[in-house]
């Protein structure tokens, strides 16, 4: 009988300190969420404590994300070796220099080897359906609500998965990442590389998990959505101007890093007090906003499209040069020429045009301010000359 007291004490004991290891690592994957509130930092976090050794120890895991806007589930980003080779390279270092879970957070010699692989840029090509028929395993996580596992035995009754043929898993959980009483993706997690078993105790800690991972996305997302809110202008749905002097030094310290080029556009409507005065500030409002779409559709996807104030627009062009920013210019001041605006024809030219002045760094000057002012005083130069044209 003493014997089966010491063997059911020992038991309790492996168990209790099992429990507190759990708790210990919940708490310090916790934790490290904290430290940030931008989204895609919170994403590298969650998925390095589902794939470090330090934390859940899978081989690769992936995250998605719903899209409400396009009925999909978006692949947002994957952490994992790309072969066996590459596994026993990052574990090897790994080992070699004691990481634990915080080093495996702000290494960015690792990071960056992750997410610059060919699992990240998969998955970021993928929009799943939110039917089951059509999304698969993970649309079924995400209906359900539950932590769905595929073993070897199940795993050939899903032979038209997206997700399935493109990974070709032989076993992976799925688990639901919930805020509040709301889902809003989908983990996925698997051990390609190691071949070892998913167990249910992999299962719960995994599920343990992806509750506090939702809650730190879900405050992410809310944070972006003020931040985008505080910094649009709420006529044109443009930057604003605080918006584009943050941005512009940002990019000054990177250009300047990088040896890269850099431009900025500064922009204003030709006769718009005429059209103002004419028609009232209503009018002149639904132009405004007109313009603000023409505007963005001539510019390229890369460049940031701002109201400066008024009628004046800047647009920000990062890695380009003079002759790549007269190109786009040139683009902008032809979309606006042939744009039918409505009653534009009460402007003394029957059409609405605009003026623009073009600044690079470094040629033109290094600091923001004096970049600003060479923009000004060539867009100045531009109205001088008989509007609708560029200077630079």
């Amino acid at each position: 009988m003493l014997m089966e007291d010491i063997d059911r004490k020992d038991t309790l004991l492996g168990e209790l300190n099992k429990a507190r290891n759990e708790l210990s690592l919940l708490f310090e994957i916790s934790n490290a969420m904290r430290t940030t509130l931008k989204l895609d930092e919170i994403l590298y976090i969650i998925l390095t404590a589902v794939t470090a050794h330090a934390g859940l120890g899978f081989n690769r895991a992936i995250l998605f994300l719903v899209n409400e806007k396009d009925g999909c589930l978006e692949g947002k980003m994957g952490i994992g070796p790309d072969t066996g080779e590459q596994a026993n390279q990052i574990w090897t270092y790994i080992e070699n220099e004691k990481m634990n879970l915080d080093d495996l957070i702000n290494n960015y010699k690792v990071s960056n080897q992750l997410a610059a692989s060919q699992l990240n840029r998969t998955v970021k090509s993928l929009h799943l359906p939110l039917k089951e028929e059509e999304g698969g395993v993970l649309a079924m996580t995400l209906l359900d609500g539950m932590p769905l596992h595929i073993t070897p035995d199940t795993i050939n009754s899903n032979t038209r998965d997206t997700l399935i043929n493109l990974l070709k898993p032989k076993e992976f959980v799925t688990v639901p990442l919930k805020a509040k009483d709301k889902i809003i993706g989908v983990l996925f997690a698997d051990n390609p590389y190691t071949k070892k078993p998913i167990v249910n105790d992999d299962i719960r800690m995994l599920s343990m998990f992806a509750n506090q991972a939702g809650l730190a996305i879900e405050n992410s997302q809310l944070f972006e959505q003020t931040l985008i809110k505080s910094h649009t202008d709420s006529l044109t749905d443009l930057w604003n101007h605080g918006y584009f002097q943050s941005l512009l030094q940002e990019e000054l310290a990177t250009s300047e890093k990088n040896k890269q080029p850099l431009c900025i556009i500064i922009a204003d409507l030709d006769n718009f007090k005429v059209y103002n005065d004419k028609l009232g500030h209503q009018h002149g409002d639904k132009l405004l906003n007109q313009v603000s779409k023409v505007l963005k559709a001539s510019a390229r996807k890369e460049d940031t499209v701002c109201r400066y104030g008024g009628e004046e627009f800047a647009i920000l062009m990062a890695k380009t040069n003079k002759m790549e920013a007269l190109v786009v210019a040139e683009r902008i001041r032809q979309s606006i020429e042939k744009f039918n605006f409505q009653l534009e024809e009460i402007l003394p030219n029957k059409h609405l045009t605009i003026s623009m002045g073009i600044a690079c760094y470094p040629e033109d000057a290094a600091k923001k301010d004096e970049l600003i002012i060479h923009a000004d005083k060539a867009l100045y130069e531009a109205k001088h000359q008989g509007k609708n044209r560029i200077c630079s």
